[in-house]
């Protein structure tokens, strides 16, 4: 008795960005990198009069070209670009969806990290048998938070929407068991100041700049990078051993890794130091770049689209990281394309 993973879908903005986009958009800055170092090659960006909620809707229509939405009892939506300070999003989602007024649906504000609670927060719902069904729903549109200057972090940063089907089942359970991580002393790493209830909007906010030339204004998101790689090389390879040993498995017991698909360089890094083999740890991120919390599931649905050996896989182990500063994981198994 458990809770089955069971299908998911995602979506990009109908609009693409290319390297070569960017850089004839800033033609004193070498996007060269992003091909190799990176990793990305292609990003996504919603258009000024389309929001993260239109993108969320539109993957959800796409699951359900293979699951009944009336089967759907509960709405988790995990998103950093909500459609209004309030309501929540979820709210908004079921009318959209036309799904039964009889659904619970909550909002929950997480970035890198946030399928991974998301997960967690499905598992408990049917297995305490408060849902038979639960959509789970990432969408985010960084893209809205950037600078048109912000050079690094356009080129990082694409949009993107995922949904998620959890369900209960008597007999089998493929999400196993979960850790989690929080470190609040960095929130000003990854951090848009204003905009909420502690800093408004300022109409006319000093422009500042970091790195290589790259400018913000405390309206929109900033990232520090370097901070950012140290707190995940310095966490995150440890905290996958206890996950593991949480799980009972060592290194060689998981057959696949699919962590937040931050950037190559960082991914390749972290395979290192957990020494884990490049056949067993999945990186896809040239096309979309750093989707935020829809990074995991877009590599779980590529993975099984491209999988060509016999299913059931076990032990696949699934490790956000990011923004907050918070981090998440869990180990499951996929018996079927996703």
């Amino acid at each position: 008795m458990g809770a089955l993973l069971k299908h998911i879908e995602y979506i990009f903005p109908d609009t693409g960005y290319t390297n070569d986009d960017l850089s004839k958009q800033f033609p004193d800055y070498d996007f060269s990198k992003f091909d190799t170092k990176v990793g990305i090659k292609k990003r996504y960006w919603v258009d000024d009069n389309e929001t993260a909620l239109d993108l969320a809707e539109k993957a959800c229509l796409k699951l359900f070209q293979n699951f009944d939405r009336d089967n759907v009892d509960f709405i988790i939506y995990c998103t950093q670009s909500p459609e209004y300070i309030l309501p929540t999003t979820a709210c908004i989602l079921q009318q959209r969806l036309a799904i039964d007024t009889s659904v619970g649906a909550f909002d929950f504000n997480l970035g890198c990290s946030g399928y991974i609670y998301g997960l967690s927060m499905a598992k408990g719902l049917v297995e305490t048998k408060q849902a038979k069904n639960v959509l789970l729903v990432t969408a985010e549109t960084y893209s809205k938070y950037l600078n048109s200057d912000d050079k690094s972090n356009r080129g990082i940063f694409g949009d993107a929407a995922t949904a998620t089907i959890v369900s209960f089942d008597e007999e089998n359970n493929n999400i196993q068991n979960f850790l989690f991580g929080t470190d609040g002393q960095g929130f000003d790493k990854l951090i848009i100041k204003n905009g909420a209830s502690k800093n408004k909007i300022e109409p006319i906010s000093q422009l500042k700049e970091y790195g290589s030339g790259n400018q913000y204004t405390d309206n929109e998101l900033y990232m520090d990078g370097p901070e950012i790689f140290n707190f995940t090389s310095a966490v995150i390879p440890k905290f996958t051993l206890n996950l593991l040993q949480k799980n009972g498995l060592e290194i060689d017991d998981c057959n696949l890794f699919v962590f937040h698909q931050a950037n190559h360089f960082m991914l390749d890094f972290l395979r290192k130091k957990i020494k884990a083999s490049k056949e067993r740890f999945y990186i896809d991120l040239e096309d979309g770049g750093n989707t935020v919390s829809c990074t995991i599931p877009i590599a779980l649905k590529r993975w099984s689209e491209k999988y060509s050996g016999e299913f059931p896989v076990k032990n696949i182990a699934l490790v956000g990281f990011g923004v907050g500063l918070s981090w998440g994981g869990t180990v499951i198994s996929v018996d079927r394309k996703l």
